[in-house]
């Protein structure tokens, strides 16, 4: 080995020949071309140097080129990025450059260009190319072209600074990159893992509380529900299409409107406690469905009350109203199809029953509010009938009115006879000589009319005065008869009535008409298997979900 000397390279000059000059030239050529000696050894024995040797270390052809061609790197002007890459990239090669400028000196001698693109991305990736020589430290004069003048050109090598490879064993620390890209690596591990073990858990979940209850759903359905036939009926009520409805739109009402509450009262009456129980004591109901070949789950038990009866009930026998059409539609299911038929056929009569109870009803109500108004107004008119005869049977006259004008008329008569009778006297006594006779007559016959004339006016005071007088006769005649007037229209009214409300009973008739009779059927329409299980599914993820999520939302606004 050599030592490492103090001044690592220096040129010797001369100071004769001026720079620049062809004996300056001359020097440095010589001095540059001068073989290189080997270093000492310290451990051998000491020789004895020529006296005209000079201390110092003389740089050699290589390391000359190499200095110019750094100095050139240097001029390209490169940036420390790129120097920086220059260096990773040769230490990708295997190289060892003493700085940067030299690790692009080294790729360029290799012919590898340090600032290609490829080679940015073989930082990267490892290639295989490059494989380190012994200690783990590459060779850093491996790739450097050999001196000039080797040892076999007989010519004294001068000697020179050689560089002491220092050795790189691996380490154990990892740079920032690989550290993160192990610290991602372990992320996405620790992530998978909690995926899995969360997709476990979820499908554990989705298994107890979904797919189990399904299974045993699906089960139920499949193999131990017991098979129900369904008997399907259809009826309207319809009423009596007599016109002489009451008001001027009466005849232009639908009669769907008309039926729509008793289609609805009917609609009611089946699906109530009260058609359960005539129909268990009928046909038997309840007997039907505590048979022992039922499922459990949709049998009766021994001795069923009534409310369980009903919800069986409930559960077997719908029925539904459209406003629409005025149909009423009813659907029977029984474990017998012709049991289920003769359920049907009993609640259409209790039905038909119902509505004829309903329009009796109406029309008995309307019919005896219009007889009994008759019945008043009737005996009322009698009633003023008796008391303008009673009237008149007390003023022993039929006509009080009839008299009284006749008294008017015979003192008007006899008001003008005595007038006339003055004026004939007067004209008598208005002779020198009237005649006596003539007088005397005219003057008894003016005191006959006078006294006819109070007789006449004694009557009309006592007809016209008193409490039996004939004027008051005459004006409670006159009510009498105003009032008798008055039952008369009444009367004639009340009967006008009674007539509209016979009309209107006619119509309020109502009739049951079955437009789809009951018939049997042959095949079970119940249990729908796999409706029902696929029914039963989304239940049941109905509910884990509507769980699921009340839980994450309770969970979230405890631990914010």
């Amino acid at each position: 080995m050599t030592t490492k000397p103090k001044a690592r390279k220096f040129r010797i000059k001369r100071t004769a020949p001026m720079p620049g000059t062809a004996a300056a030239n001359a020097a440095r050529t010589e001095a540059t071309e001068a073989p290189e000696q080997p270093a000492p050894d310290p451990q051998a024995d000491p020789k004895p140097t020529p006296p005209a040797a000079k201390s110092g270390e003389v740089a050699s052809t290589q390391q000359v080129q190499s200095e110019n061609t750094i100095d050139a790197i240097r001029q390209e002007g490169l940036t420390g990025r790129q120097l920086r890459m220059a260096r990773r990239v040769a230490q990708k090669h295997g190289l060892a450059p003493t700085s940067d400028f030299d690790a692009v000196r080294l790729l360029r001698a290799k012919g590898i260009d340090p600032f290609q693109r490829s080679n940015m991305l073989e930082l990267v990736v490892p290639q295989a190319g490059a494989e380190p020589h012994e200690g783990g430290a590459p060779d850093a004069f491996a790739n450097l072209p050999a001196t000039t003048g080797g040892a076999g050109s007989g010519r004294a090598q001068l000697p020179q600074t050689v560089q002491v490879a220092r050795q790189q064993l691996p380490s154990t620390e990892l740079s920032p990159a690989e550290r993160r890209t192990q610290e991602i690596q372990n992320i996405q591990r620790d992530i998978a893992r909690r995926r899995r073990t969360k997709m476990g858990l979820l499908l554990v979940r989705l298994a107890f509380f979904v797919i189990l209850p399904t299974f045993l759903a699906g089960y139920y359905f499949y193999a131990i529900a017991t098979p129900m036939y369904a008997t399907k009926s259809e009826f309207l009520i319809i009423q009596n299409e007599g016109s002489g409805g009451a008001g001027p739109l009466g005849g232009l009402l639908p009669t769907q409107f008309a039926t729509n509450a008793d289609s609805i009262a009917v609609q009611g009456f089946l699906q109530s406690k009260d058609a359960m129980l005539r129909l268990d004591r009928d046909v038997g109901f309840k007997s039907h469905f505590t048979q022992g070949w039922i499922d459990p789950i949709q049998r009766l038990s021994e001795d069923p009350t009534n409310e369980e009866a009903y919800k069986t009930y409930r559960k077997n026998v719908k029925i539904g109203y459209d406003p629409t059409e005025g149909m009423i539609r009813m659907e029977v299911a029984a474990a017998n199809p012709q049991v289920s038929a003769e359920f049907s056929n009993q609640l259409i009569d209790y039905a038909e029953q119902r509505v004829n109870n309903l329009s009796a009803q109406k029309r008995d109500d309307q019919m005896r509010d219009a007889r009994s108004g008759f019945e008043r107004a009737e005996a009322e008119r009698r009633a003023a009938q008796e008391n303008l005869v009673r009237l008149q049977i007390e003023g022993s006259t039929l006509d009080p009115e009839g008299v009284i004008a006749s008294l008017r008329t015979q003192i008007g008569q006899l008001e003008t006879q005595i007038i006339e009778k003055e004026i004939e006297l007067a004209s008598l006594l208005n002779n020198a000589r009237p005649n006596q006779s003539r007088v005397d007559g005219a003057r008894g016959t003016l005191d006959i009319l006078k006294v006819q004339l109070a007789a006449l006016n004694n009557k009309m005071t006592d007809v016209s005065q008193g409490e039996n007088s004939l004027a008051e006769l005459a004006a409670r005649i006159q009510i009498a008869q105003a009032d008798l007037a008055s039952r008369d229209m009444m009367l004639q009214s009340a009967l006008q009535q009674m007539e509209q409300a016979r009309v209107e009973a006619s119509r309020q008739v109502r009739y049951l008409t079955v437009a789809v009779e009951p018939i049997a059927p042959e095949e079970p329409t119940y249990p729908r298997a796999f409706e029902n299980t696929i029914l039963a599914f989304l239940v049941f993820a109905g509910i884990y979900l509507m769980i699921s999520l009340t839980a994450s939302i309770l969970r979230e606004q405890v631990t914010s």
